[in-house]
């Protein structure tokens, strides 16, 4: 069972509402002239971790988008930003309706901040907070919208990361320091996890699996899970094969590429 906090009430909502195995959701990007922003980028990724967490919980999912009629190069910018940050491509993609049939029967609506969440029609409201800081409203501009968060040769996906840290309906502020922050641990757990895949498999520890599930359905606990991994990762009881495996699972959910590193080792010795 997944539950979520509607905006409209403050209320859990579980979701989707009838008994049923496909999560529908639209995501509501921000209808304007002003261009897009890391907080309409951050909606995209609230929507595909949930997603990734219904499948988890054996439902499947269909994800739709609402955006303004953009140019292309606008169009192409945003496909290149959410390929960047591993966002999995929406089913279906169209100019923003609030009304129409796109997204009428959604289950949850995933609002980028600044966008009209009141007049949504409907299923469960999640109004993701803002993204904050000098670059919180850069413009799709070339070579692309991430290059206002990610200096050139940073990792995007130390952006999700940092990101993936704060719960949705918390502000995010994105800073040189925490997107360094961002981009160690990443490297620090490809690394471990790249060690840790030359070792014997061994079952994921039962507690920190049902741990995991928990926190993911009660309102998207990522943070919850981020912790989690980073316990795994110093605990003398957890044979390497299950931090491992434990890494290699969780994944599935936080779309880190976890995984890289992993055979590179064993080509650079041969």
């Amino acid at each position: 069972m997944l539950r979520i906090v509607d905006t409209r009430t403050g209320g859990l909502v579980e979701i989707p509402s009838v008994r049923r195995h496909l999560l529908s959701i639209c995501i509501h990007l921000l209808a304007g002239d002003v261009g897009f922003g890391l907080g309409d980028l951050r909606a995209l990724l609230v929507g595909d971790v949930l997603a990734r967490t219904a499948e988890l919980h054996g439902l499947q999912s269909r994800t739709s988008l609402t955006t303004p009629d953009l140019p292309p190069e606008q169009a192409e910018a945003l496909e290149r930003a959410m390929s960047a940050l591993g966002v999995h491509p929406p089913a279906t993609v169209d100019v923003h309706h609030l009304n129409g049939t796109l997204c009428a029967a959604a289950d949850v609506h995933v609002h980028a901040y600044g966008t009209a969440a009141q007049d949504a029609v409907g299923g469960v409201l999640i109004e993701v907070s803002p993204v904050r800081g000098a670059q919180d409203r850069a413009h799709l501009l070339a070579p692309g919208l991430l290059d206002a968060a990610a200096p050139e040769g940073t990792d995007p996906l130390a952006v999700r990361l940092l990101m993936l840290g704060h719960a949705y309906r918390t502000p995010v502020t994105v800073t040189g320091t925490a997107l360094e922050g961002a981009r160690r641990t990443l490297g620090d757990w490809r690394q471990l996890v790249a060690d840790w895949a030359q070792e014997p498999s061994r079952p994921i520890p039962a507690e920190v699996l049902r741990h995991a599930h928990d926190v993911l359905a009660d309102d998207l606990g990522v943070p919850a899970v981020l912790d989690t991994l980073a316990t795994v990762a110093r605990r003398a009881d957890v044979p390497a094969g299950a931090k491992f495996e434990t890494f290699a699972f969780l994944d599935r959910v936080l779309g880190l590429d976890l995984a890289r590193e992993v055979g590179h080792q064993h080509r650079a010795a041969t």
